[in-house]
């Protein structure tokens, strides 16, 4: 069983046993979601099957796993280790230093809970949907395939009809591309059109065009030769992700006058697909400090050098706490940063140290104390929206970006993107844009969002971000975990590893 679950995703959905309430071991079709014997479509009902594959979204909200690789290996997050806080055998620091191994906790917990999502929409595809059922399954599968892909670089496939004892066919990152992209094509069509709104949980046009801007800015990355460039980015794949995003705003998308509606009830214009299940409370639990309200677990920071990117008057930065008595109103929003308070307005003591506690611009990743690294809020506790999965504003930089390398409007028309977003940011425009200021400006508006490990990557600075001790190029891929290389004889293990 765990062969068939860390690596062919088999998926026998459901399949448990009541404890006290069933003494008959034998499973019932009835009972669970169970593939024939020699191979054959699954049973189920797929609007069941569909609402579970959204259900399951809900793991983008952890601290650890998804996210983890997406942010942990990055120059904006740093996961200090406090004393024997947040030691945890090392899974934190090996992420900051690229020094993982195909072992890793994170690693493997990321690979079967992404394959298995791609397994279940399968599934779904089986159990005779309707035309709108199968393209948002489509849509869904081609987003969890789309981070397996990134990840990775190879994608595993199960279909429903394979026998148990069949391996899962193994897609190269090339042909993972095209696969997600067809999904992406086929599906656009059938899906609604659908304006902002704060819960927007269910595949649209603007979800799918977000997808596949993203995909063709970073087509170069995934169909280069080798993982670590250098890579072409082709003026006509540019212009795919500029007309992507043009689409996104003709169904009524715009940037929000205050940075932080975004991810609060009051969003109204930015939000195109988020999470329903689970919340974002894992985002302020990982960095507040444990006498803050509400008590945090005193984990992740944000580097000094990241901090220093953001000019005072740029809204992004955040905002002091209100502390004006209310609940939750001793937390700031953004950079926490400097003496930090109760809602009171009385000045926070740490209750370990018995001193101010007092957020500093450092922070080594180990022996760290209490207060040391700046934290960073912004879904607040007090009115936190849903987990955002695809923004407006994410969007926005995606076009400019693909502009500047190339794409309709050229680097002239970057500039007006960049400058537009700038302003509505409160930020002062900028006179010139390279590559540089482009990787910049995409870190303030998307930071702790789950995708900088990709930019990093495209723009070429993954190798040589602060605290990266293994510079093996091997490592803008991670390793296919050693238990899925053992079970399936198709993967073949990461270049490094």
């Amino acid at each position: 069983m765990k062969k068939i679950f860390n690596s062919k995703f088999l998926a026998i959905a459901a399949l448990s046993l009541a404890v006290g309430a069933c003494t008959d071991l034998d499973n019932k079709e009835t009972d669970s979601i169970i593939p024939k014997s020699t191979g054959g479509t699954s049973a189920g009902d797929p609007t069941e099957l569909l609402n579970g594959a959204y259900k399951d979204l809900g793991a983008f909200t952890d601290q650890a796993n998804i996210y983890a690789l997406g942010m942990h290996a990055c120059a904006e997050m740093i996961p200090p280790t406090r004393g024997v806080d947040w030691g945890d055998n090392g899974v934190w620091r090996t992420l900051d230093q690229h020094t993982w191994d195909a072992t890793h906790s994170w690693n493997l917990n990321a690979w079967n809970q992404l394959n298995q999502r791609v397994y279940k929409c399968n599934q779904v595809l089986a159990a005779n949907p309707s035309a709108l059922q199968a393209a948002e399954a489509k849509f869904l599968r081609a987003f969890n395939m789309f981070h397996v892909m990134d990840y990775w670089g190879q994608v595993p496939f199960r279909n429903t009809t394979d026998g148990v004892d069949v391996n899962p066919k193994v897609m190269t990152r090339s042909e993972a591309f095209d696969f997600i992209v067809k999904d992406l094509e086929e599906a656009l069509p059938a899906l609604p059109k659908k304006g902002p709104s704060a819960t927007n949980g269910a595949a649209s046009k603007a979800a799918a065009n977000f997808l596949l801007a993203k995909l063709y800015l970073n087509k170069a990355v995934y169909k280069s030769a080798k993982p670590e460039g250098p890579y072409t980015f082709d003026a006509a794949d540019m212009n795919k992700v500029v007309s992507y995003v043009d689409a996104i705003t003709a169904d009524g998308y715009d940037l929000e006058a205050n940075y932080f509606d975004n991810f609060s009830t009051a969003a109204t214009k930015e939000i195109i697909f988020v999470s329903l299940e689970g919340s974002p409370s894992n985002r302020w639990f990982m960095t507040l400090h444990y006498d803050q309200n509400p008590s945090g677990w005193n984990g992740f920071a944000t580097l000094a050098d990241f901090y220093s990117k953001f000019s005072a008057a740029d809204q992004r930065i955040g905002s002091p706490a209100k502390k004006d008595g209310k609940e939750y109103s001793g937390i700031g929003l953004g950079f926490l940063r400097g003496q930090q308070y109760k809602d009171n307005g009385t000045a926070l003591v740490d209750s370990r140290s018995k001193k101010p506690l007092v957020f500093s611009d450092d922070v080594p990743l180990a022996g760290a104390a209490t207060e040391k690294g700046i934290r960073v809020i912004k879904y607040h506790p007090a009115n936190a929206g849903k987990y955002i999965l695809a923004r407006y504003g994410d969007a926005v930089a995606m076009k400019a970006e693909a502009q500047l390398r190339g794409g309709t409007g050229g680097a002239a028309g970057a500039l007006v993107t960049i400058n537009a977003l700038r302003v509505k940011r409160g930020a002062a425009v900028l006179a010139a844009l390279d590559l540089n200021a482009m990787a910049d400006e995409r870190g303030r508006e998307v930071y702790w969002e789950g995708g900088r490990r990709s930019d990093e990557i495209r723009f070429g600075t993954f190798l040589t971000g602060a605290g990266v001790v293994n510079k093996n190029p091997g490592t803008v891929l991670y390793p296919i975990p050693a238990d899925a290389v053992t079970s399936n004889p198709n993967l073949k293990q990461n270049a490094g590893y």
